[in-house]
């Protein structure tokens, strides 16, 4: 796999630039966790499962989506294919990111140059007689969207961990009746949740967090279409 190449976008280097719709399946299909956004926990919950994974260094805690039982392994490509219905922000938002300036809070839009979704023949233009394009600068705006989500989602998921509403689980599957484990994963509580005062509940209410928090919880069920796609893709093989 090539090496990505990062550089500032720059409207006279990148004057004849274009990206080709789609994501990077070839980066994608050795990802088996995902970040997502609390403001994408109802999509997301719809196609895949969800947990959280600590950091064991900073102690912090994130939210990602589950694409496959094992490390290295997505199961929702196919060939050249992504068979889920969605694609959470952290993939559609590639090959452009936000790099965040060192002294400044000022973000600068970064382009991958090595991928395959970038060239000068077909696609979308960035670029117009130096100006930016409409396409660029809705881009620019789901970058941004994604920096304000993904800080959102920061401060929703500490007050899970403040509130001792993240417990460590393993999710047992069942693949043609061996059982597989994924371990090393944090889900919210059920049981915890029940159990909250009044005034917590209702905290969680006006804060905005119900809805996200049912949307993990139901996601859960998805681990079913893993171990089904997991023994479809055994079957093929």
């Amino acid at each position: 796999m090539a090496e990505q190449q990062v550089q500032p976008l720059h409207n006279e280097k990148h004057a004849n630039t274009k990206i080709k719709n789609g994501i990077n399946l070839e980066f994608l299909k050795t990802q088996h966790l995902v970040p997502v956004v609390a403001h994408e926990f109802g999509r997301v919950a719809n196609e895949f499962p969800m947990a959280f994974v600590k950091n064991n260094e900073t102690g912090k805690f994130q939210a990602v989506a589950i694409f496959g039982l094992e490390p290295g392994e997505n199961l929702f490509v196919d060939g050249d294919q992504w068979v889920a219905g969605f694609a959470p922000l952290a993939v559609t938002r590639y090959p452009l990111g936000l790099v965040k300036h060192p002294e400044e809070e000022q973000y600068g839009v970064v382009i991958d140059e090595a991928s395959p979704l970038v060239g000068e023949e077909d696609g979308n233009a960035l670029f117009e007689n130096g100006e930016e394009t409409e396409y660029l600068k809705r881009r620019k705006d789901a970058l941004v969207s994604f920096i304000e989500f993904s800080g959102v989602t920061e401060t929703f998921t500490q007050y899970l961990a403040d509130k001792e509403l993240l417990v460590p689980q393993t999710l047992t599957v069942d693949i043609k009746g061996e059982k597989k484990d994924i371990s090393g994963i944090y889900l919210i509580d059920e049981k915890k949740l029940n159990e909250l005062s009044d005034e917590a509940f209702l905290e969680l209410r006006k804060r905005g967090y119900l809805a996200p928090i049912y949307s993990f919880l139901t996601s859960t069920h998805q681990v079913g279409r893993l171990a089904r796609l997991k023994a479809q893709r055994d079957a093929d093989a």
